[in-house]
C-alpha cells in the first residue's frame, strides 16, 4: 500500500475537546479566530510548523465541530469523556496512534493561538527517536507543544488523569527532557476566561 507522507515520524496530536466552562460553556474549538474556528487555526499551525499527519480530539460539541471546522485530512477522535479533564483527551489521542508507524507525538493545545508554526518546527526539530522527550520552553518555564517518542506513551497515558496530562510523567523524567525556547517567537498564554477572549482577532 503506498502511502505518500506516511512515512513522517512526528503525528500531531491537538487537544480541543474542552467545554469552555469559565466560557459559558462555549467549546474552545469553535471559538473564532482570523475567521475561522480555533480548532481549524491549530491544525493550520501543526502543518505549518511541518507535521502533516494530525490526530484531533474532540469532546464537547463534537458533531458542531466536526460541521463548522473545515479538518480534512485530519483523523477525528472522540472522546466522550472530555468532561473528566485534558487527562482522557491525551489518552485518547494516544490510543488512536497505537495502530499507525508513528515513531513520536507532538501535543498541542486548542486554545493557545499564541503558539505559531515557529515554535512547532523547533520542537519537531529536536526529534531523534522513540526516546525523545522534548517540550517547548517559555523563558525557561516548559509549556506546550511537546513531543513524546513512542517508548513514552503507555506511561504517559497511564498517568493522564483528571485534568494532569503529562505533566507527572514530564516531571519524574525531567533529566531526560530536551526544553527548546520558544519564548522569542510565541506566547503561551491559555484562552480560557471571557477576558482571555479579547487575544482572539476577528
Amino acid at each position: 500500500m503506498a502511502h505518500t507522507r506516511n512515512n513522517d515520524p512526528v503525528v500531531g496530536l491537538l487537544l480541543a475537546a474542552g467545554g469552555g466552562r469559565r466560557l459559558g460553556g462555549r467549546p474552545k474549538a469553535l471559538l473564532t479566530h482570523r475567521g475561522r474556528p480555533l480548532v481549524e487555526h491549530a491544525v493550520g499551525v501543526l502543518r505549518g510548523g511541518g507535521v502533516e499527519r494530525v490526530h484531533v480530539v474532540l469532546g464537547a460539541q463534537a458533531d458542531a465541530v466536526r460541521e463548522r471546522a473545515e479538518l480534512s485530512g485530519c483523523v477525528l477522535v472522540d472522546n466522550p469523556e472530555w468532561a473528566g479533564g485534558m487527562g482522557s483527551s491525551l489518552r485518547a489521542g494516544l490510543a488512536s496512534l497505537a495502530g499507525t508507524d508513528a515513531r513520536a507525538v507532538l501535543v498541542s493545545l486548542v486554545d493557545q493561538p499564541g503558539i505559531g508554526a515557529q515554535a512547532v518546527a523547533r520542537v519537531v526539530a529536536a526529534y531523534e527517536d522513540e526516546g525523545s522527550l522534548v517540550t517547548a520552553a517559555y523563558d525557561g518555564v516548559r509549556g506546550h507543544p511537546t513531543l513524546f517518542g513512542r517508548s513514552h506513551w503507555t506511561d504517559i497515558a497511564a498517568g493522564a488523569t483528571g485534568d494532569q496530562g503529562a505533566r507527572a510523567y514530564l516531571k519524574a523524567h525531567a533529566g531526560e527532557i530536551t526544553t527548546v525556547e520558544c519564548g522569542d517567537v510565541a506566547q503561551p498564554y491559555d484562552i480560557d476566561t471571557e477576558a482571555d477572549l479579547e487575544r482572539l482577532e476577528p
